[in-house]
């Protein structure tokens, strides 16, 4: 109680004797940054559990990196992360409690070289004997940055999504290997060979779920906070065979992406509609996109936390 009355008291008086356009005094923003500044201070338990969803969509991805660093900077606590292909890769960085400083310079150097077997004579393979490529270099990407590490080897709680290619269903991972898991949630149909899991073939898990607010809704999070990094097919080109497959998959699951969106608290969503999945030569100018997206969310993702803290640990 004597918190309520000295944050009123403060209220009052920077109100009356500070607003006006000298000091540029917000009111709003002042009661926002007294409440968070308590509710920063709760811990586990005393405040909402927190879950975060990371959406798929290739080089646009990258943007994921940014809202991290907002996230970290801010000190917004994240208690699961669930992520579909690129939002796969990006949170499992972030899970093993890798420093976004390093991700971010990891993000630089990636290109479809260094993720797949992509070549002149892998291609020419696919084209005449319809042999697929391979994204196996993904999972050694992942391992020789985070880790071999299992699911219950993570500092946070991580989920992703799959799809199995045989009957479409959504595959859910959170046991066993994490950078097996994330090849398989973001291995591109009709490009790269099907993972096999459990006598089934996997393949990106934006087929079935690309924004998978539904999944985190499984493990009761109080707040889902999603991040999608959806593409504006209108502006997409379709020169080619791997163009227009991405433009088929997008229009496909462009309005599953905007009812599952619909479904979380919070929406941080990074201007990124007009870069290609397939543009990783300028992936890592995303990253600054996510950066200002998660500012400017920065004001609602505080008050949902806010509102669902409850006051016996918020004023006591």
């Amino acid at each position: 109680m004597k918190k309520i009355l000295f944050t009123l008291l403060l209220f009052f008086i920077f109100s009356n004797c500070f607003a006006s356009p000298v000091f540029d005094f917000n009111e709003e923003e002042f009661v926002i940054n007294m409440l968070w500044h308590e509710t920063a201070k709760l811990q586990n338990g005393e405040r909402p559990k927190i879950a975060l969803v990371l959406g798929g969509g290739g080089a646009r991805g990258f943007a994921h990196i940014g809202v991290f660093r907002v996230l970290e900077e801010e000190k917004i606590p994240v208690d699961l992360v669930v992520g579909t292909s690129i939002g796969s890769i990006v949170g499992a960085f972030y899970c093993a409690g890798i420093a976004m400083d390093k991700v971010e310079e990891l993000a630089k150097d990636v290109n479809w070289k260094s993720i797949s077997n992509i070549s002149v004579t892998s291609i020419m393979s696919m084209l005449f004997s319809e042999k697929l490529l391979s994204n196996a270099q993904i999972e050694d990407f992942l391992k020789n940055n985070i880790g071999d590490l299992r699911f219950d080897q993570l500092k946070i709680p991580f989920v992703c999504v799959a799809t199995d290619l045989n009957t479409g269903e959504r595959v859910l991972f959170k046991n066993g290997s994490v950078a097996f898991a994330a090849r398989a949630s973001s291995t591109l149909p009709g490009f790269f060979k099907p993972v096999e899991y459990r006598q089934r073939y996997l393949v990106d898990g934006g087929l079935a779920d690309n924004v998978p607010v539904g999944v985190a809704k499984l493990f009761n999070p109080d707040i889902i906070i999603a991040v999608p990094v959806s593409a504006d097919i209108t502006k997409n080109t379709t020169t080619n065979v791997f163009t227009t497959l991405m433009q088929a998959i997008y229009i496909q699951g462009r309005t599953l992406d905007r009812e599952n969106i619909s479904l979380a608290d919070v929406i941080i969503h990074p201007d990124v509609g007009e870069m290609s999945a397939a543009d990783l030569e300028h992936a890592y100018q995303t990253v600054e996109k996510g950066f200002s997206a998660a500012k400017e969310s920065l004001k609602n993702v505080k008050m949902a936390i806010i509102n669902k803290t409850q006051e016996k640990y918020l004023f006591e």
